[in-house]
């Protein structure tokens, strides 16, 4: 239970410094951006027909990344749904790299495990069966030793413990999925909910303009459209780390009804022989 605490508050803090760090860098690149417009329509930009020089924004435009071009987006976008989108994916991130780092921990060599445990307990020694599940982490080593605890009680009684552990080791190995479904149904979700919003504005501008500019239209619509593609990138990486966590989910699953099968031929053999 600490560990798991542990990794949970581990996933959260890189998540949220993450996110922290990209809204900080976000602000300041709109402080610049703002600043680097009003230089623009300085003195020293004007040519002798007193119209603004465009050549000297051009290479900035030119020379700014990927990095910064996603920055500026995010900023000409509104900023109340943008904000709920970015939440979204920390908080996702955040279980999903719970779940990736609690998995890799569950995760053993079932099948060295299960060899070594089976030669212990046809050669009669059953504590040293118990230590060695005991001291292994993971689902696997549990339910192994879930089964050894009533290794004196009926194959039934045994096989009815291992599989109702199996149970309760399978809704570990999925806790906290259902979270991440949510966050990948939210974000294109608000996404669209802002682009709804957006185009109202964009029409009541046009009703208080009293007329149909494309300017105002095209403002409108790019600040809704913009919520629109982010919302659908942060569904995007999530629904990739949900598939990820879901391979590996049923990758331990398959090792633990494998393991449970051994379990029970070798326990099989040390009644016979017994």
């Amino acid at each position: 239970m600490v560990m798991k605490k542990l990794i949970a508050v581990f996933a959260i803090i890189t998540t949220l410094s993450f996110s922290c760090s990209m809204m900080a860098s976000a602000q300041a690149a709109g402080a610049k951006t703002t600043v680097a417009s009003a230089d623009t329509l300085s003195d020293a930009a004007l040519d002798e027909t007193g119209v603004a020089d465009q050549t000297t924004a051009k290479p900035n435009k030119e020379n700014a990344g990927f990095h910064q071009e996603l920055k500026q987006k995010f900023i000409e976008g509104n900023a109340g749904f943008m904000s709920l989108v970015a939440l979204a994916l920390v908080l996702g991130l955040a279980f999903c790299i719970e779940r990736i780092i609690y998995l890799s921990l569950s995760e053993i060599d079932a099948k060295r495990f299960m060899g070594t445990l089976e030669d212990k307990i046809v050669a009669g020694d059953i504590e040293g069966a118990k230590d060695l599940s005991r001291d292994t982490r993971g689902p696997v080593a549990s339910i192994c030793y879930q089964g050894l605890l009533r290794i004196d009680d009926s194959i039934e009684n045994i096989e009815r413990s291992v599989t109702s552990y199996g149970s309760v080791q399978s809704a570990n190995l999925e806790k906290g999925c259902s979270w991440i479904t949510l966050f990948i149904a939210m974000a294109p979700s608000l996404g669209f909910l802002g682009t709804v919003i957006g185009m109202v504005m964009a029409f009541d501008q046009i009703q208080e303009a009293g007329d149909i500019s494309p300017t105002i239209v095209a403002a409108g619509m790019k600040v809704a459209l913009i919520t629109t593609i982010f919302g659908i990138i942060v569904a995007l990486v999530l629904q990739v780390f949900y598939n990820y966590i879901l391979s590996k989910i049923e990758h331990i699953t398959a090792q633990m009804e494998e393991s449970a099968i051994s379990l029970l031929d070798a326990i099989m053999k040390y009644k016979v022989n017994k």
